[in-house]
């Protein structure tokens, strides 16, 4: 019955760990003898697997990070560039972060640097932020403090060491992905095929090559050792000591990750889900499970405290959901003891569950106070077709590449590299494995407690339900948003590789198939050895030469009107002056010259959303008064027109800013299915550049070249003619 079998899960916790760990040797000391083999050519074999698959991970992430400064250096030149080139290939949000760790290093003390930053009225006019909480710049905080502790201000230039952590991180990355599929599948083969997969389909894998500042690249490393730590963790039969370590470590990872990334809460809600069901169909063991939610509790009591006592988080859908999986707790041990009662109050516990952690969260937003993201709400009602919108910051987000549906190039990609159609394969294998599993639960049939080759039921591992639910679910918002498959399509290549490697796998089809004519068990150990061989065989000699072409040929990345431009601020502009200009821009002027700038490349702040609105308005057909007010509204100097965003030809019409403007200002009239733009008034960026009344009287021009027009804001106006 299925309430005996749970309560056998939890009695096999309560067993003592020395009395485990004392019958663990004894067993495999049987097990030995039998075979003819002595416990030392036993230690001495398990040594040497676990020293050399420790090693091909160490040396998997290593070849990884030196590989991808090799492939930066290549493709920006670099060692041989200027300072100001260098921060230039900085983009965007990228470059205000980089901003802060260079004004870090440049203050008196880290304290005095820490006090700037968290009371910040240098960056953006007319507000003080609290740029550390806002920005999550506790990688700049950690770098920044390495940096000068180490003593390598006379050894290495800080754009060096800044992005060298972010590579080794990017290492750490691919060594926890090498390790999560070594633990699942029991070999260190699997762990080389998941980086093969990983590094060949680094476009769909990571951001690193073009955002390397970003949130995202610091967090995600972190995340990917909580899941390596997670998955031993949740393994049957586990010696003390290394039940210990894997606690120890989810708990260490889970509350690093939450400090380095502001949306690390939304992604650890998706694998508390899956814990959740796992635990529903009691697949895993319950002290086990919720030993991490109580990591999660602790985590965001942690980071709420030292993050400033960031209200996000009281208000964050993980601790609502796992506030509401404790107070339930009580009432799922009670109910499992029954038949058809606890059946019966299975779905009451799971509806309980959802309903106290929606109410929980709502009344939290009612009564702590928060500053929550309206537009994300918005945004999510637009995306699914339950509202329209004219707002130019929802048209224009939902314009973005990441936030689109994935294209076709996207699995185009994935299945010539063989990923997509292995994982499929795996996917399905593992899902009806786990879905007979939760059939012999629901029937009350016990789970075994080891699971034995033979037995062909790789679905009753609670590491494998817990990756195939956390797959598909994260499968699931990659479908939606292709931003997302950043964080779906590592653990696609490590689920692919633990797979076809994993003599298991192959035992569970061949149960299904009932295959008589080869000794299953054999054909199992064979193709789990053969099929990954014959994959990496066929990944080198097709993939590796291309990567060898992009380690050798040298790339030009080369901007000479950005660089002109900055030189052109550093030198003419005064001290004190604000320029305006598109948040992009405004990011590397910010970096490149320290100059204060009226808005910045952030989205998760209502009030920055609104300034970025109100100065793309330059691209709009509105008067040189309207732009003029709203300019000096924000104490504006200077502005910056940039003809790429003036003249854009985008490949989707309607998702150019000027066109979202257009839609956003009522300046589009409909006839006969075609949209035109209708204004008094022409477009500012185009009518400001013909040097007539009104405009030369609100503005003055005072340098341009190729792409940039730069403007000085007539503080005296003048009307003669």
């Amino acid at each position: 019955k299925m309430s005996s079998g749970a309560a056998d899960v939890r009695q096999r916790k309560k067993q003592n760990c020395t009395e485990s760990d004392k019958m663990a040797p004894e067993q495999r000391n049987k097990e030995n003898s039998k075979l003819g083999r002595s416990p030392k050519y036993m230690l001495i074999q398990r040594f040497a697997k676990l020293f050399f698959g420790c090693l091909a991970a160490v040396t998997s992430g290593m070849m990884y990070a030196v590989y991808l400064s090799t492939y930066h250096e290549r493709k920006f030149w670099f060692s041989s560039r200027q300072e100001l080139e260098r921060e230039i290939t900085l983009q965007g949000d990228s470059a205000i972060y980089y901003s802060f760790y260079k004004e870090l290093l440049k203050a008196p003390s880290f304290e005095r640097g820490v006090y700037e930053l968290t009371h910040n009225n240098k960056t953006v006019s007319l507000k003080t932020i609290n740029a550390v909480q806002q920005m999550t710049l506790y990688p700049e905080l950690i770098a920044s403090v390495l940096y000068q502790a180490s003593g390598s201000e006379e050894i290495i230039e800080p754009v060096y060491f800044y992005i060298g952590i972010v590579f080794g991180l990017q290492g750490i990355y691919v060594t926890a992905l090498f390790v999560t599929s070594w633990v699942m599948s029991g070999t260190w083969l699997a762990g080389m095929l998941t980086v093969a997969w990983f590094i060949i389909n680094r476009t769909d894998t990571t951001r690193i090559d073009y955002s390397i500042p970003s949130r995202e690249n610091w967090a995600l490393p972190y995340f990917a050792c909580q899941v390596a730590a997670l998955t031993g963790y949740l393994k049957k039969n586990l010696n003390c000591s290394a039940e210990k370590f894997c606690y120890l470590l989810v708990n260490a990872s889970t509350y690093t990750f939450m400090m380095m990334w502001e949306y690390s809460h939304y992604l650890l809600f998706v694998q508390a889900i899956s814990l959740f069901v796992l635990d529903s169909f009691a697949l895993a063991q319950t002290e086990k499970v919720h030993e991490v939610y109580k990591i999660y509790l602790f985590s965001l009591f942690l980071g709420y405290l030292l993050q400033f006592e960031n209200s996000a988080l009281l208000v964050s859908p993980l601790l609502s959901f796992v506030a509401a999986l404790m107070l339930s707790k009580c009432l799922q041990m009670n109910m499992k003891k029954g038949t058809f009662m606890s059946r019966l109050l299975k779905i009451m516990y799971i509806y309980l569950v959802l309903t106290v952690a929606v109410t929980l969260n709502f009344l939290l937003k009612m009564f702590v106070p928060h500053k929550e993201n309206a537009h994300l709400l918005k945004f999510i009602e637009v995306k699914l077709g339950l509202n329209t919108t004219k707002n130019f910051t929802m048209n224009w987000l939902l314009c973005q590449e990441s936030l689109q549906a994935p294209s076709q190039d996207f699995f185009l990609r994935l299945t010539q590299s063989s990923l997509l159609p292995f994982y499929i394969l795996v996917l399905i294998i593992c899902l009806f494995s786990v879905t007979q599993a939760i059939f012999r639960r629901i029937c009350g049939e016990p789970l075994k407690e080891t699971v034995k080759l033979e037995d062909g039921r790789i679905g009753e591992r609670p590491e494998i339900v817990y990756h195939v639910i956390h797959t598909i679910l994260l499968g699931c918002l990659a479908m939606c948003l292709e931003g997302m498959k950043y964080l779906w399509t590592p653990y696609v290549c490590m689920l692919a590789a633990f797979g076809v490697c994993s003599p298991e796998l192959w035992m569970t089809l061949f149960k299904w198939l009932r295959l008589k004519a080869v000794h299953p068990i054999l054909l199992a150990l064979i193709l789990s050895m053969a099929v990954p061989t014959i994959i990496g065989f066929s990944l080198w000699k097709e993939f590796f030469p291309r990567i060898m072409t992009e380690l050798t040929e040298l790339q030009e990345f080369y901007d000479p009107d950005t660089v002109e431009l900055m030189t052109w601020i550093k030198r003419q502009a005064p001290v004190a002056a604000v320029f305006a200009g598109s948040p992009q821009l405004m990011g590397v002027i910010k970096l490149c010259t320290g100059w204060m700038v009226s808005s910045l490349p952030l989205y998760n702040d209502d009030d920055l959303l609104k300034r970025n609105e109100d100065i793309y308005q330059i691209y709009s057909k509105r008067s040189a008064e309207d732009i003029y007010k709203i300019l000096t509204s924000y104490k504006a100097n200077f502005l910056v027109i940039e003809d790429s965003i003036c003249n854009e030809v985008g490949p989707v019409r309607g998702c150019r800013v000027k066109d979202l403007l257009d839609i956003a200002n009522g300046h589009v009239v409909c006839e006969e299915g075609d949209n035109y733009a209708y204004s008094k008034y022409g477009r500012f960026c185009h009518e400001i550049k013909m040097n007539y009344s009104p405009y030369v009287n609100y503005f003055t021009r005072v340098y341009w070249n190729r792409s940039y027009f730069v403007y000085k804001i007539n503080t005296v106006i003048s009307f003669q003619s």
